[in-house]
């Protein structure tokens, strides 16, 4: 999480949208980088509202902007088992070595997802609280010129994002990275609410309200 409080801005760090590259972007423009613990890093509207907010508006004032980006469902749950496939994994509980795409997404759709497979939801992450606070601007990952944009107008700064945290490549010969579409069809409709949000975010970042998870 960044916060910029000359621009009274809260920048939300969604896990798997390159946060790490955009903290290391704009952290000597922040006034506050919260990098550790993961918990806080990624902090979501619920617990940004609860811990943070109060003591922001404090002493920074009130009216925070607060951005986030969110990434294409399905790409977003591959980023994450590209991520869990890193050699020094191999062994833990976490690790998706040896799994197909379509299996990690079958063990994250069940009631209770094994380890390697629980990595929550987006639209559980954005969820505006019952108090109010919510997302004020939404970016698709897969738009950066509309972030930067926004973000060079919002800090007066020419930016230029660093690539870090990567997930790992596949391989030549690995299994194409794509869902088949029987195990597609009912991960759109059991994660309806993130398809749902990704398809409504309008363009350069413009606010859509956060349809309520069914999850």
């Amino acid at each position: 999480m960044l916060v910029f409080s000359t621009q009274k801005l809260v920048f939300l760090s969604v896990p798997k949208t390159g946060t790490t590259a955009w903290q290391a972007t704009l952290g000597a423009r922040a006034s506050m980088v919260v990098t550790d613990p993961p918990e806080l890093k990624h902090a979501p509207v619920f617990r940004y509202n609860r811990f943070f907010r109060p003591a922001l508006e404090k002493f920074i004032g009130e009216g925070l902007d607060v951005m986030a980006v969110m990434r294409e469902p399905v790409s977003w749950l591959g980023s994450w088992y590209r991520y869990r496939q890193r050699p020094f994994l191999d062994g833990h509980a976490n690790s998706t070595a040896g799994l197909s795409f379509d299996e990690f997404v079958l063990a994250y759709m069940q009631g209770k997802s094994p380890s390697f497979a629980n990595v929550g939801a987006q639209s559980k992450f954005l969820e505006p609280t019952r108090n109010g606070t919510a997302v004020t601007h939404l970016f698709r990952y897969e738009d950066q010129p509309a972030l930067i944009a926004f973000l060079e107008d919002r800090l007066q700064c020419d930016i230029t994002p660093e690539r870090r945290n990567a997930s790992v490549k596949a391989a030549p010969d690995a299994l194409p990275l794509r869902l088949s579409p029987e195990v597609e069809r009912r991960l759109r409709r059991e994660f309806a609410a993130d398809f749902a949000l990704w398809d409504g975010i309008g363009a350069n970042g413009v606010y859509v309200p956060v349809p309520k998870a069914s999850i």
